[in-house]
């Protein structure tokens, strides 16, 4: 008699990040990118937005106790794979996040979140010191967009020679690799990956589809969802660009603003 097959486990992924009560950024965007690539899903909430279609009407940051207390209570039980940080508020919240990765064998996406789609600030400009000190040297990817290097380095990179200007800066903070996203720039859509020796350019069309909020969460989940299943760096990048780019491509409107890029794209684009 045949043993009984041991059932699938999909890779498991964490997001620690901030709630979008509308769906379609932070956490909420995190889960539908995981699912909609084949891993399992997890969440420490960090803090809770309330959000919509035309911006951010307020925020909330958790605890540190329950942040802490959601990740060991998932990481000590279930573990995980990789782990994907977003919006973490404060710099006591990144100090915490920070602590808890260093104790973690995976994996980990720093999206740098400091500001929404809308403008709206995510970050405590007193928490930009404990992201540079704590967080990215901890990341085996970094995902800040333009106006997060800004942020964090000074640089201002207006093209994409800057963009090489702006990955040497963020490195030198520490993180294995740089993915400097520069969707702000004029034409394609260009993205610069580099770890200091190897150089890697993601291009793609730039689409007429004003709906895209939740771009850089789901970009980094995309990420981590990648790493998870145990590609490598370059690889994993390439193919969340790919996922993301689609996502775009299929967003929607929602609400009197910007709507949501659409995660289940590849099987449920909208009619």
């Amino acid at each position: 008699m045949c043993a009984p097959r041991a059932p699938f486990v999909p890779p498991r992924v964490l997001t620690v990040a901030g709630s979008d009560s509308g769906g379609g950024a932070g956490i909420q965007a995190d889960l539908k990118t995981m699912l909609a690539l084949g891993t399992h899903g997890m969440s420490v909430i960090a803090a809770v937005t309330a959000q919509n279609s035309v911006g951010v009407q307020g925020f909330w940051e958790l605890p540190a106790e329950a942040v802490r207390a959601q990740y060991r209570s998932v990481v000590d039980d279930i573990g995980v794979q990789a782990v994907k940080t977003g919006m973490l508020a404060s710099a006591g919240l990144v100090e915490t996040v920070a602590a808890l990765l260093a104790t973690t064998d995976a994996p980990v996406v720093v999206d740098p979140v400091g500001v929404s789609k809308h403008g709206d600030s995510l970050l405590a400009d007193s928490a930009l010191d404990s992201v540079r000190r704590t967080l990215l040297p901890l990341a085996t990817v970094a995902t800040p967009n333009l106006d997060e290097v800004a942020q964090l380095t000074g640089v201002v990179a207006g093209d994409e020679t800057g963009l090489r200007r702006a990955a040497d800066a963020v490195l030198g903070f520490g993180p294995r690799w740089a993915l400097i996203k520069g969707g702000h720039l004029a034409g394609d859509a260009v993205d610069l990956l580099t770890d200091g020796t190897e150089v890697h350019w993601f291009r793609a069309p730039r689409l007429d589809n004003r709906h895209t909020h939740g771009t850089g969460c789901t970009l980094a989940s995309a990420i981590a969802a990648g790493l998870a299943k145990g590609l490598g760096v370059p690889e994993a990048v390439a193919a969340a660009k790919e996922y993301v780019t689609g996502a775009i491509a299929a967003g929607f409107p929602l609400g009197a603003g910007i709507g949501p890029v659409h995660h289940g794209w590849r099987g449920t684009a909208p009619r």
